[in-house]
């Protein structure tokens, strides 16, 4: 008895070193709105209200835990999921996807010591960050810069599967940095997301108000167009004056054989109280070598190639009733060119059905609620 008492207490002594090194913590957003959606159409549809998501941060379910090692190593972990409150679906995010995928926002392990962190998993890519920390939208919303404004996507954009990665420790004088790999397993069920290889990185420098990144990176499709490589560079930057914060990016993609994209993005967030303006202005420059969907030309030759630009305006108003709970309402102008027939609002969150006409315009507003917890 007094054998097994003695133990229970070592055992119990134990548990409690264990718990005081370790903790895992249960956090999450909830984001919803009422969404208006009107564009010019040929046919079909040319408007929708919806209750949409994501306004102006996105619904999500995560877990993150940390465990002490000893000797300045811990290890960690991160599991995020995509959440459709507006439907209950878990991994609404990509739903559209047909992926599968429960954790679509981010699944990673990592290593952690003085030298930096070692992560592996379904990540964030480099040259998705400059995208939307310079974006006073946060890349959510009607707001979003890339939303409607993206001519030629990168096959890997926001997130890579199967990826390794190193991130620059934090107290090195105000520097950072992520260098990414992430593998092509494209055969694999369940990984559209990733059709290609992607290799990439991204350095900063940031210091008081000022906040400064370049990122690169080379991607293969495994898909599509075999054996097609598509370059991204971007840079952005931040300014906190105190009564306004100044954002801005600057994003060029090229890929072999079709053509080039130019884009860029100003925006700003200003304090008013307990409530914040968010304004912003978009524009992208594609330069086609060939029409994508070409009808020869009397008398016959070759296609003519596409130039389109197209331009996005957006603002939100955003009353912060404290410090977890937010009420805002954001309108918004997309103007497609003569080239494109792009919709302002997200996929699969009230977009209009309608087949929308080359060079018209689409607009909407939203009013919604966040919450995080």
């Amino acid at each position: 008895m007094k054998k097994s008492l003695l133990a229970l207490a070592v055992l119990g002594a134990y548990a409690g070193v264990a718990s005081a090194q370790s903790s895992v913590t249960l956090y999450g957003t909830v984001d919803l709105n009422g969404r208006y959606v009107k564009q010019d159409v040929t046919s079909g549809e040319s408007k929708r209200w919806s209750l949409g998501r994501d306004g102006i941060n996105s619904s999500q379910l995560g877990f993150r835990g940390i465990e002490d090692l000893g000797g300045g190593l811990k290890a960690g972990f991160l599991l995020l999921s995509s959440v459709g409150a507006d439907s209950g679906d878990i991994g609404a995010g990509q739903s559209a996807t047909g992926s599968g995928k429960f954790w679509t926002r981010r699944a990673t392990v990592s290593l952690f010591s003085n030298a930096g962190e070692l992560r592996l998993g379904r990540d964030y890519t480099p040259t998705f960050w400059n995208n939307t920390i310079f974006d006073a939208f946060g890349t959510n919303g009607l707001g979003d810069s890339t939303g409607g404004v993206i001519q030629m996507p990168a096959t890997t954009f926001v997130r890579a599967d199967n990826s390794v990665g190193y991130h620059l420790p934090a107290n090195i004088g105000g520097f950072y940095g992520q260098f990414m790999m992430a593998a092509s397993e494209a055969g694999q069920a369940g990984q559209s997301s990733n059709n290609g290889r992607y290799l990439g990185g991204r350095v900063g420098f940031a210091a008081g108000p000022f906040d400064v990144a370049f990122a690169y990176a080379q991607q293969r499709t495994a898909g599509g167009v075999a054996n097609t490589d598509q370059d991204t560079w971007n840079i952005g930057g931040s300014w906190d004056f105190g009564f306004l914060k100044l954002l801005g990016y600057y994003d060029h993609d090229k890929r072999d054989n079709t053509g080039k994209e130019d884009r860029w993005s100003i925006s700003t967030v200003i304090p008013l109280g307990q409530g914040e303006i968010h304004l912003g202005y978009d524009e992208s420059k594609l330069d086609l070598d060939q029409a994508l969907v070409c009808v020869t030309p009397p008398g016959g030759g070759p296609c003519p190639g596409v130039t389109n630009k197209q331009k996005k305006f957006a603002a939100t108003y955003q009353y912060n009733l404290s410090k977890r709970t937010a009420m805002y309402g954001t309108i918004a102008l997309l103007d497609n060119g003569d080239q494109a027939r792009a919709s302002i609002s997200p996929q699969g969150t009230g977009a209009v059905t309608g087949v929308s006409e080359f060079g018209g315009k689409s607009k909407g507003f939203e009013l919604g609620i966040r919450h995080f917890f």
